[in-house]
């Protein structure tokens, strides 16, 4: 078996829709590599957005864009949606 490629990366997926982020409680691996793929399903764009972890994705209505995350401590992180502060979710790792 040769060197990992990106495409092993487990991936998590996570719909942001008008205001709505699904799910609610993203569970991701803790201290491995993975891949956070983001679909904007809504009709206005969105900001996925993590301060604890210092990550901020924009999208467009009706895109998909990823956020590879190297490793994290497990633990819960507060991820929001900037353009519609009200969705609010948890990343939590484990």
């Amino acid at each position: 078996m040769g060197p990992a490629q990106a495409d092993d990366l487990p991936v998590i997926k996570v719909e942001m829709r008008d205001g709505i982020i699904t799910p609610t409680t993203i569970e991701v691996p803790a201290n491995t590599r993975f891949k956070l793929e983001i679909t904007n399903s809504g009709t206005s764009p969105v900001e996925f957005e993590s301060t604890e972890l210092k990550r901020e994705k924009a999208l467009a209505a009706g895109s998909t864009s990823s956020i590879i995350f190297r490793t994290i401590d497990p633990g819960t992180y507060d991820v929001f949606d900037d353009f519609h502060p009200e969705a609010k979710a948890k990343l939590v790792a484990k």
